[in-house]
This record gives C-alpha cells, structure tokens and sequence, in this order.
C-alpha cells in the first residue's frame, strides 16, 4: 500500500466546479411571499430571520392590499401579501401569479389565535396549486399551550405534507428550525448559500453544512474500494471549504484552497491513516473508514469556521493544528 498523493488535477476540477456553482448562486434572486393575519408577527418573524429590521413591525389591518415587497440586500425580496379573497380579483389574479414565482411561501399561523382557520385553509387550498414550497410558520408559541398537537392539528389538515415550524418571534425560540427549513427548500433551488451569506446568524448555518459533509465523507470512506474515495473527498472537502468562505465572505483563492487540501489529505490526519486503518484493523474495515474520512472532514469544517469566526489567518499549519484538536474532542467525546 503506498500513501496517498495529492491529486491536483482532482482538486483543480473540484474547486473550478465549486466556485461556478456558488458565483452562479450569488447573480439570482430569492423571493419569498409572506402570508398570515397581521397580528401573525411576519415582520418580527422577517428580522429575526435575517437579524436586523428588514420590515417595520406593527402594520396596521387592511394596510396590505397589494404585494407589498422588502427588497434585502438587493439579492433578496420579501413580499408581504394580502389573502386572495380580500382584494379585487385583477390584484388577486396578480397576487396568485406572484405566489407561483416565490421561491418559497411562508404561511403564518397565530399559535396564540384560531390556528388554521376555514379562511387560511381556503388560502392555502388554492396557493397550494401554484407553488408547495410552503413552510408553515406557527408563531407566537411563547403565549400558547400544547403546542405539539396545534402542530399536530395543522400536519393532519394538509396530509403531512408540508413543514410546520413551531417558533416565537418575541423570544427568538425555534428561529433556528425555521431557518433550516428554509434552507433546505432554498438547496434544491441552488439558492441557500445565497441566502446563508446574506443573514446575521451563521454559526448554525455553518455546522449544518460540516455535518452534512462530513456525514457525505462518512458513506465514501465506508466503501473500501482502491481508490474510488479520492476523488469525491476532494470534491466534498474541497465545497465545504468554498461554502464556508462564501458564507463567511472570506477570499479564498486556489492557491490557499490548495495549501489548506493537501494539509487535510496529506498530513497526519490524512490518506494514509485512512487506508491503514481500512486495512488493518480487523473486522471494521468500513467502520474505521467511515469514522476516519468524517473526522478528517468534520476537523477540516470546524477548524475553518473556527479561524473565520475569530479572524485567523488561515494557513496549513494553523489548519492541522486545529484540525487535530477538534478530531481529538471527537474522539473523546
């Protein structure tokens, strides 16, 4: 067995393919449309999410009539709009086209109200035939009771179809899921970095995104073929880097991209720890190079977005050692 070299044709290709797809990302627009009673707390709810005031809290009722819009960022357009039955039927007809078009629809429910009332309901029927990337917004769980079964109430009216995210805008509690629930609607898009980069809070976007590549790690290094994990770790390790960089909005050129590579693949947390451990630990072949491959991956993610949160400058060395330290929490924990 010979130890792994690094590959820089790989990385070259997965790096070029990582930053097209987060530039193409960065040039669209993301659209959500904003349903629910004025007293449902969507503006408070909207600056929570994005954590600044994005839309003045506190309209006053009958005030939305039309598509009323918050542009964020210029990249970023929320639109507060109005129930379909309470506007002219030209708005109206106006108002469903903007709902087919929104890249996601935030339904608001009142946890502390009449939860789904027959007029939601009758919103929601009809907006559900133009566009299903809704996510339920059941607010104001703070001044409420028994909250899993008004979620349970609203999963059972729309066949468990679609997110319900219990949260408290006054609080801030469960803001988090609603986020991630926007985020993973936004990835099938290809729009969530986009997103992410654009909000205040990132740390949880962040460890997101280094679980769910390392878990990708994980599934490659517990297929022990010669070989065949070279390339999708490269292209796994390598986009994790480029995410966090562009979530982050720290430059990351090729050259430092390539240093920071070769540091997690060819250092002592790297490839041919991988394969000795496939090799030779016996009976856990596959366990091993699953545990190896999502460490080595989870200590590249964590130190990175560790550096970026506390401004450090990056550099291989820097990098190993943290990398080692979070893989030896890891261990341990």
């Amino acid at each position: 067995m010979t130890d792994f070299k690094f590959n820089e044709n790989d990385f070259n290709k997965a790096y070029d393919d990582e930053m097209k797809k987060v530039n193409e990302q960065l040039e669209k627009e993301i659209v959500f449309a904003m349903i629910g009673d004025v007293n449902a707390g969507k503006s408070s709810t909207l600056n929570r999410l994005i954590g600044e005031e994005v839309a003045s809290v506190g309209a006053e009722p009958g005030e939305t009539v039309i598509v009323k819009k918050y542009p964020y960022k210029d990249k970023i357009i929320f639109a507060d709009t109005p129930g379909l039955d309470d506007i002219n039927h030209k708005n109206s007809e106006e108002t469903l086209k903007f709902y087919k078009e929104a890249d996601v629809i935030l339904f608001f429910l009142n946890a502390a109200g009449t939860v789904f009332s027959e007029g939601e309901k009758k919103h929601f029927d009809n907006i559900r035939k133009v566009n299903k990337n809704i996510i339920f917004v059941l607010n104001k769980i703070d001044a409420a009771e028994d909250i899993p079964n008004l979620v349970k109430y609203v999963q059972d009216k729309t066949n468990y179809d679609f997110k319900v995210t219990p949260i408290s805008s006054r609080t801030g509690q469960n803001v988090d899921m609603l986020r991630n629930a926007i985020l993973d609607i936004l990835k099938e898009k290809n729009k969530d970095i986009l997103f992410a980069r654009q909000i205040k809070e990132k740390s949880s976007t962040a460890n997101k995104w280094i679980l769910a590549a390392a878990s990708s790690a994980a599934a490659v290094g517990a297929v022990p073929l010669p070989g065949s994990d070279i390339i999708p770790l490269t292209s796994i390790q390598v986009g994790l880097m480029v995410k966090l960089a562009t979530l982050y909005e720290k430059p990351l050129s090729k050259d430092r991209a390539k240093e920071l590579a070769i540091a997690t693949f060819a250092g002592n947390i790297g490839k041919s720890l991988f394969r000795q451990a496939v090799k030779f630990i016996p009976g856990a072949g596959s366990a091993a190079g699953a545990g190896i491959a999502g460490s080595m991956t989870l200590g590249l993610g964590y130190a990175i977005k560790y550096a970026y949160e506390n401004d450090i400058e990056l550099n291989a060395e820097i990098l190993k050692t943290l990398s080692k330290s979070f893989m030896k929490d890891k261990v341990e924990s």
